[in-house]
């Protein structure tokens, strides 16, 4: 995959990246490239969760093709600013699950000069804006869109099909409630 930062790099300045779209579009597994890249660089990288995440770990982020990377398990956002005095850049997964507060939270780290790196879903099974991401999105310096592959037709997948019969907002699961799919092949059950 090409590395999606444009250069220049920003310099001593902090900034946004957003990493959002559907279900298995590879959100998690881009998050982990990125920071393994910074690792690599010798750059102070600090990782957080939620803790309503616990699909694959209780102690680091997972892709679904279980690519992980050790991440702090937090319940509120603002936890975050407390624990990255030392960090160069902050990765955050799943930020649909926080609270709207992780966007101020987010600001207050790239104003420290950081880099922030947040996953999540765009949109919630029904296709409707998800918790804090149109505001994320909104205020990234970077967004990054990545897609799925629907399960119906092999188009692109930019939706999250829900299979289960809840009709929580907030269901976490993987390939058990959910599949990836295509405009044409979401509906909302």
């Amino acid at each position: 995959m090409v590395d999606i930062v444009p250069h220049p790099v920003p310099h001593n300045t902090g900034w946004i990246e957003v990493i959002s779209g559907c279900m298995f579009s590879g959100k998690t597994e881009e998050l982990i490239r990125r920071l393994r890249r910074a690792k690599f660089a010798k750059l102070n990288v600090k990782v957080f969760k939620p803790k309503i995440d616990d699909r694959y770990s209780n102690s680091e982020i997972v892709s679904h093709n279980e690519q992980a990377l050790p991440s702090i398990i937090i319940e509120k956002s603002e936890e975050i600013l407390n624990l990255v005095n030392d960090a160069d850049i902050v990765g955050i997964d799943e930020a649909q699950f926080f609270d709207e507060n992780i966007t101020n939270v987010a600001i207050k780290l790239a104003e420290l000069g950081k880099r922030v790196i947040i996953t999540g879903l765009d949109m919630d099974y029904r296709g409707k804006p998800f918790g804090p991401m149109p505001t994320l999105l909104s205020i990234a310096e970077y967004v990054t869109k990545p897609k799925a592959i629907c399960v119906v037709c092999g188009s692109p997948a930019t939706m999250t099909q829900r299979i289960t019969d809840s009709k929580e907002t907030v269901d976490v699961g993987a390939t058990d409630k959910y599949e990836a799919r295509c405009r044409k092949h979401h509906y909302i059950p």
